[in-house]
């Protein structure tokens, strides 16, 4: 079989896989039970809470097959492995859970225009019972977190600490309308809850983003990177440098160097590997060792040959 990476580009990640499974369980049963309920008592901020419940089951299913995906071996079509599906999950995720917001955000403001008659008793009891199994599942999956990070598993918490925070809501809601007679209480919260879930769905979403346009990983600074690597003995300057992540703390980096004549390249590169790795946690990297002389680089290459005939060490900013 061919060799497609040195490093391993797959996950295997039995916690996180047991993990969404007994939340995706629970989730599924909790979110019938909530649909039926909302529909009985006519409670929108209900209905709403359950249609955050159906997001949060689509987004484990998707968790669940993304952690299935990025199991796979890397083949001679996919080289990377599948490990970007992690990301493509959560981009989706994230755009449903706006999607879903701004539908609670419509149907709200018409329970605003025109308010209908709520059971609240029913209303409370259900979603007292949702406090309950969002307050397990939440502690489920910061359990999680702490042994592996995981971007899927990572944008569930922040669904089931949107959805704590649903169920306190519509709690609150029916108590204010037991309380008052006032059942514009419950499109209100019903807003609320929309905009939790659209500020989940955004952040997840834009993160995602960052990771598919290939933008430089959160944590690392380029020029400090790029001033690592120019302090390794041999390295004269460091260009067409290249940091990005393909999946969760999956990161890789490529980089064009100028390096001193008089020494081994290989030496270089392996004391750059070296540097990566101690340094900033980056051990899948790609360095390209060249001479300004006989690789041709046009005025930049020009000017840093002109630099080292006036003996001035290149700023390497070429990008």
């Amino acid at each position: 079989m061919p060799d497609y990476h040195h490093l391993e580009h797959v996950k295997t990640q039995s916690r996180s896989k047991r993990t969404l499974w007994i939340t995706l369980l629970l989730t599924f049963f909790f979110t019938i039970v909530e649909i039926v309920g909302g529909l009985l008592s006519n409670s929108l901020a209900l209905l709403s809470d359950s249609a955050h419940m159906i997001s949060d089951v689509i987004a484990l299913g998707l968790s669940m097959t993304a952690i299935y995906m990025a199991s796979r071996q890397p083949d001679s079509r996919y080289t990377f492995g599948y490990l970007r599906f992690e990301i493509i999950a959560s981009f989706l995720n994230g755009l449903a859970l706006a999607a879903i917001s701004v539908g609670i955000l419509i149907e709200g403001v018409r329970r605003f225009l025109r308010p209908e008659p709520i059971d609240f008793g029913l209303m409370l009891g259900i979603a007292s019972i949702g406090l309950v199994v969002n307050i397990v599942l939440t502690i489920v999956l910061s359990r999680s977190m702490k042994e592996e990070d995981n971007l899927n598993v990572r944008s569930a918490l922040w669904h089931f600490i949107g959805d704590l925070l649903s169920s306190i809501g519509v709690i609150a809601s029916a108590l204010l309308i037991l309380w008052t007679g006032r059942v514009w209480f419950d499109p209100l919260v019903s807003l609320v809850i929309a905009g939790i879930i659209f500020a989940g769905g955004a952040r997840i979403t834009r993160e995602a983003y960052l990771v598919l346009m290939e933008s430089v990983p959160g944590g690392f600074d380029l020029e400090e990177i790029r001033r690592a690597i120019r302090a390794v003995e041999g390295v004269e300057d460091v260009h067409e440098m290249h940091l990005w992540a393909v999946s969760t703390e999956h990161y890789s980096l490529t980089a064009h160097v100028f390096a001193d004549e008089r020494i081994q390249p290989h030496c270089i590169i392996l004391a750059i590997n070296d540097t990566l790795q101690k340094n900033f946690g980056i051990s899948h990297s790609t360095v390209q060792i060249e001479h300004a002389r006989i690789h041709p680089h046009g005025e930049y290459g020009a000017a840093f040959l002109r630099r080292k005939r006036l003996g001035l060490r290149s700023s390497g900013r070429r990008v």
